[in-house]
């Protein structure tokens, strides 16, 4: 049996992309995948996770990684008929959709994994497919634990060619970070590309300069 694992990485960040990763494995070479240390990538150092990335390359039969640029986050959230959640879901379908499994596993990112569970299936080509959708998949399953190091290191590569790019080190990119916190302040109109702009943090600084601006007539 074929296995698909699908997780994601920068969900909740103001600046820079969400990565989604799915792998596509032979059922029995997920003992292969334990052994190699894959699990949560949140359990792991940004170093193993980084040598875990080749390994699991090399490990699996398939995999898929989509970057999505905070554009197109900002127009899901902005639409009538899209939210971060069916986003997401809609990418979790093209990685299905691309390796043709048996069977799917899928971190939810909704607390309501049944109704994210029927979103998701009526996207896919393939109706047949197996798919289980589950929260904390990336720690329960060893599948989506090599799909989230998939997509934790996709984004930290892709924040590093960010922080090249604008030629400052922004931190993170969460707004709990103070780097990125005093960049956004700092650079929010420099370089608006990088953030999200539906994010409270960048709305909020807007809105401020407007009513800064009003107040200077």
């Amino acid at each position: 049996m074929l296995v698909c694992g699908i997780d994601e990485a920068g969900r909740g960040p103001v600046i820079g992309p969400l990565v989604m990763a799915g792998v596509l494995v032979e059922e029995g070479r997920l003992d292969k995948l334990r052994a190699m240390g894959v699990k949560d990538s949140k359990l792991l150092t940004h170093k193993q996770r980084k040598e875990l990335f080749e390994k699991i390359k090399r490990a699996v039969k398939k995999h898929e990684i989509i970057v999505i640029e905070p554009a197109e986050v900002d127009d899901a959230l902005m639409s009538d008929h899209l939210n971060l959640n069916w986003l997401e879901a809609h990418k979790a379908a093209d990685i299905i959709n691309a390796l043709q499994p048996d069977k799917a596993v899928v971190d939810s990112p909704s607390n309501n994994c049944a109704a994210y569970k029927r979103y998701l299936v009526k996207l896919l080509k393939n109706k047949d497919i197996d798919v289980l959708v589950e929260h904390k998949a990336d720690v329960n399953y060893v599948e989506c634990g090599a799909a989230s190091i998939l997509a934790k290191v996709t984004r930290d590569a892709e924040i590093e060619k960010i922080k090249r790019s604008v030629g400052d080190d922004f931190g993170s990119g969460y707004m709990a970070d103070p780097k990125t916190k005093l960049f956004l302040e700092k650079k929010f109109e420099v370089h608006p590309e990088i953030f999200r702009k539906t994010w409270t943090p960048y709305k909020d600084l807007v809105k401020a300069k407007k009513q800064k601006k009003i107040g200077e007539f």
